[in-house]
């Protein structure tokens, strides 16, 4: 892989789960490099930034790691002092590169577009960053995001700006507080995602009722 745009195309472009392993597998190695260097991937560090907001002084709070990647958004939450994190995700590779970083408490191999190996209440906040969007996990998949966090708990994720209303992301949410599962406490759309390629997020923040 090479240029951003190029890249981009072809994440967006991924049809299943086995083509998205297989893609972050190969990918790995460079994913850091390109985008936070190559495109001014900055989503992990606002969402986080974000979720200490959130939970101040509480650096024993357990954390899911949703779409965890390469540990961006781990690093980022660590230097905010949290402690307690795990990570799923779909790639061996980029799970084992987060391993090295020494800043989650577990990490376990999972495909977000089924039923997630955790049980029910089981985290004090949730966090996806990057991975509810075209070609890798629909909206669906936010109803599993809540399952796992405790009453009370934060959700925090991220969905592309373009994609937030079209793909079924915005009435996903709305169907979860009309069910009276979740309170939505705050969408910020705007928020700067890939600064270089000019792409900007919603940045999500549910409460788990």
């Amino acid at each position: 892989m090479s240029k951003p745009r190029q890249i981009l195309d072809r994440i967006y472009a991924l049809q299943n789960p086995v083509e998205a392993e297989n893609a972050y597998d190969e990918w790995a190695v460079n994913y850091e490099h390109d985008t936070t260097q190559g495109m001014g991937y900055q989503a992990p560090t606002n969402s986080a930034d974000r979720l200490s907001r959130l939970l101040p002084g509480q650096p024993r709070a357990e954390v899911l790691d949703a779409g965890c990647g390469t540990g961006l958004v781990g690093q980022a939450l660590a230097g905010h002092g949290f402690e307690v994190v795990d990570g799923l995700d779909l790639s061996q590779a980029m799970l084992d590169i987060a391993r090295d970083k020494g800043v989650y408490r577990g990490l376990d191999k999972a495909d977000m577009t089924q039923t997630l190996p955790v049980k029910d209440n089981a985290y004090d906040a949730v966090i996806c960053v990057g991975t509810l969007t075209e070609g890798h996990v629909g909206p669906e998949a936010i109803d599993e995001l809540v399952r796992v966090a405790r009453p009370g708990a934060p959700v925090v994720f991220t969905v592309i700006d373009s994609i937030w209303e079209p793909l079924g992301y915005e009435s996903r949410v709305q169907g979860l507080a009309d069910a009276g599962r979740v309170r939505l406490e705050e969408v910020t759309a705007d928020s700067v995602y890939h600064v270089k390629e000019n792409i900007t997020c919603n940045l999500v923040v549910l409460r788990a009722l």
